[in-house]
């Protein structure tokens, strides 16, 4: 048995990994600027200085939520792999095209929504699959999500949004002690025995939102990241497009949609943690051929 495949447009693929990468690198300078200068209205040098030194402590001190603790959470259960031996060779051929060192352990999610996510690193890592995904993807389509959530793993993105979220945090402490200070200055600054510079406090008030605006950014582009290093893995671009296609599509009931309109997933484009379906659909059809390439099937045969 084959699958249809696709060929990859190679100069598309690079140009989009470029932009990416260097979206990230300028999004987390951003978060270190924004800190950093609120490090610097504070306590001058000396506040910049202690900023960065802070955020490398507590992102090495800080304990990250176990994989196991997450899957819990999401009543996720293991899958034997002796009884779901074609999804375990699936996933274990993209994790050694992907150079990871052991095979991530699967989880499934016992949820009608389509969903996929992953967690850990090395040999702790695992990908959890919801009931809904697998029932709504064809095989052609899981392995696009799978790539992609090994494509998270293999690129450490769950580090990168820990690191973005001490970012945050540490922003959000650095406004509030600084619009403390404003207060406790406020009688001094009415008998006009102090000045306030109004640019410095309004950007104390605003530092917080834009520090989690940026946040939000960076995860879109680990997204996009992750759908273009899971073209590298299949070689299909297609695949994985459909199944966003596919995983997209309404999954809540007529009565849902009238009486929850504002439910997770409806909210503002700006203000998901995923870029729009649709933006990830054209991206991923620009890197496409329309070229026919056989290649055999992995032998999924579902759960």
């Amino acid at each position: 048995m084959f699958a249809w495949q696709v060929s990859v447009d190679s100069r598309n693929w690079q140009s989009q990994q470029w932009r990416n990468i260097w979206q990230t690198v300028l999004l987390l300078a951003a978060m270190t600027g924004l800190m950093s200068l609120l490090g610097w209205m504070l306590a001058g040098e000396e506040g910049v200085g202690w900023s960065v030194l802070l955020t490398v402590v507590v992102y090495w001190m800080t304990p990250h939520m176990a994989p196991a603790l997450i899957l819990r959470l999401s009543q996720a259960r293991w899958l034997d792999p002796t009884l779901h031996g074609g999804l375990y060779r699936l996933a274990a051929q993209l994790a050694q095209k992907a150079g990871l060192p052991t095979t991530p352990q699967m989880y499934l999610i016992p949820s009608p929504v389509a969903n996929a996510f992953a967690v850990g690193s090395g040999e702790e890592a695992a990908v959890a699959l919801s009931q809904g995904l697998l029932q709504r993807l064809d095989q052609r389509q899981l392995t696009g999500v799978l790539a992609h959530e090994i494509s998270h793993i293999r690129h450490g993105d769950t580090r990168v949004m820990a690191l973005a979220d001490i970012f945050r945090r540490l922003t959000m402490g650095l406004s509030i002690v600084g619009q403390l200070l404003v207060l406790l200055a406020l009688p001094l600054i009415l008998s006009g025995k102090a000045e306030i510079f109004i640019p410095a406090w309004l950007l104390l008030l605003a530092a917080p939102s834009l520090s989690g605006l940026l946040q939000l950014a960076l995860s879109r582009t680990r997204e996009f990241n992750a759908d273009l290093e899971a073209v590298a893995l299949t070689g299909d671009p297609l695949g994985l497009a459909t199944a966003l296609q596919q995983i997209e599509r309404p999954q809540r009931g007529f009565w849902q949609q009238i009486f929850l309109p504002y439910a997770p997933g409806n909210e503002a484009a700006w203000l998901r943690t995923h870029p729009p379906v649709e933006e990830r659909v054209r991206r991923l059809q620009q890197v496409s051929q329309a070229s026919r390439v056989w290649l055999p099937r992995w032998g999924w045969n579902g759960i």
